[in-house]
């Protein structure tokens, strides 16, 4: 029997965007991936940002609206379910759970390549990054296990410390006009959508994963119809801007033509070059530390989204019961604990085959997971538009219709586009990336077959799956 302590109601506006924002993990994005989308998207890659960003706004325009009608830690599984019915539901929720846990599990290795990196550049030690990953996991799984306002102070130190390191870095470069002055071809639409737009597209659309995930925690959220949504705008609308100016800035640092030559030539140096140039080698250090806690504060937001992931799904008896047991706490302890056991096995199974910690274990995981996420906000989209043609539930035709479908048809294309390139982000041959394609859609059809298994063996489950509330729509769908 599942352990139903209630979860206290302990998180305000600032915890999650603090959540959000850090799953994002500005610092190494900026730093590890932002080169990348220079190299393929030329100048344009900031605009490529900002319109990212944009799309993500139009999105959450429909989904917090529909967070006001339903208060469920299901999140993406709990909108499917009552906009295109529980069945429909239950595949996004497997492909939800998988996508999730996936990207917590990606970031150990990550964790320990960066620390060993940085460790050997400022100290001259070169402990092997399986260390720096196994303790990178223990405290990972020790502070998602822990009350999540835990959680949430440590992700508020560690994303304020990345903030104040990358405003070090633009603010000189914009206050002295860069290498040859300031130049506002970023934001030119032919640069953006330049031969190389898809690629770019696929980067900096990447670049928000995490912000819906403000709907997860709505058990645990002071005031629910309230913070998610305040908490979701103010979250993608900072990553927004920061990650264009910030992004401005660095080629502003080179100039327009020297900076995409860097960005070929020495993606992974770029930032930090430019650090040093402009802000000096202090700040350079400084940033070469903080990305390892950039990792380590993405790879804890994940892991908390999983495991409330997968508690939401065993307390409706779609996954074992014992995964949702709580911790006196209000904590998901259980599905925390099973997350930190799948991230050790998985790391340790890709350690003993020779793949490597970060071009291999990382990417191909993320590879994964990142379809997975913006492929599910594109059905929650659509889910929106069923839901609220229903009942329109007071709001207006902007929210409940144009917003959304447009989200839709957006985050379906960037979807194409990332199939399109996904070399792009694997760097595999055709049979990997046709085996990491196909995890996603096979996952849909377990979850989608373990529906129609608990309707046919388990109905009274089964109508209980994402149970309609009062104020909603009685017609969810089968």
């Amino acid at each position: 029997m599942t352990d139903r302590i209630t979860p206290r109601r302990s998180i305000g506006v600032w915890d999650l965007v603090f959540f959000v924002v850090a799953a994002a993990a500005p610092l190494a994005v900026m730093s590890g991936v932002a080169p990348l989308a220079v190299m393929f998207g030329g100048v344009g890659a900031p605009g490529g940002y900002l319109l990212g960003g944009i799309v993500m706004a139009i999105f959450a325009v429909g989904f917090t609206a529909m967070s006001r009608h339903v208060d469920s830690p299901g999140a993406f599984y709990a909108y499917i379910s009552r906009g295109l019915g529980r069945t429909a539901g239950l595949g996004a929720a497997f492909v939800a759970v998988l996508s999730y846990v996936l990207i917590a599990v990606s970031f150990v290795p990550a964790i320990g390549v960066f620390a060993h990196d940085t460790a050997l550049s400022l100290t001259g030690l070169d402990i092997p990054w399986q260390l720096w990953a196994v303790a990178g996991w223990l405290i990972v799984g020790a502070l998602g296990y822990m009350n999540i306002t835990l959680s949430a102070k440590v992700l508020g130190v560690l994303l304020g410390l990345e903030v104040l390191v990358l405003v070090m870095f633009a603010v000189p470069i914009l206050a002295q006009g860069g290498a040859e002055g300031l130049s506002f071809g970023s934001f030119n639409p032919a640069n953006v959508f330049g031969p190389g737009v898809g690629a770019l597209f696929v980067l900096a659309f990447g670049a928000f994963l995490g912000f819906e995930s403000t709907a997860i925690y709505s058990e645990e959220a002071k005031d629910p119809k309230r913070t998610v949504p305040q908490s979701t705008y103010i979250a993608v609308g900072f990553l927004a801007l920061f990650y264009t100016v910030v992004l401005w800035a660095a080629i502003m640092a080179y100039g327009p033509e020297r900076a995409v030559e860097v960005a070929t030539q020495d993606p992974t140096g770029m930032f930090f070059t430019a650090t040093e140039q402009w802000s000096g080698t202090a700040v350079s250090n400084a940033m070469h530390v903080l990305i390892v806690t950039s990792a380590l504060a993405a790879a804890l937001a994940f892991h908390n989204a999983s495991a409330r992931y997968l508690s939401a799904l065993a307390q409706e008896r779609a996954l074992p019961s014992w995964l949702g047991r709580r911790t006196p706490a209000g904590s998901p302890g259980a599905a925390s604990l099973a997350v930190s056991v799948t991230a050790a096995v998985i790391v340790v199974a890709f350690t003993l085959a020779g793949a490597d910690p970060y071009t291999q274990t990382f990417i191909w995981l993320n590879a994964i997971g990142i379809p997975g996420i913006i492929g599910l906000q594109a059905l929650c989209s659509a889910a929106v538009v069923a839901f609220f043609r229903r009942d329109p539930h007071g709001h207006g035709v902007f929210t409940r219709l144009i917003a959304p479908t447009v989200a839709t048809v957006a985050l379906a294309g960037t979807v194409i586009l990332i199939v399109v390139n996904y070399d792009l982000l694997t760097g595999a041959d055709g049979v990997t990336n046709t085996v990491l394609l196909l995890i996603l859609p096979v996952t849909f059809l377990v979850g989608v077959l373990v529906a129609r298994m608990m309707r046919a063996r388990r109905p009274a489950d089964y109508h209980q799956l994402a149970t309609v509330r009062p104020d909603e729509p009685t017609s969810v769908g089968s």
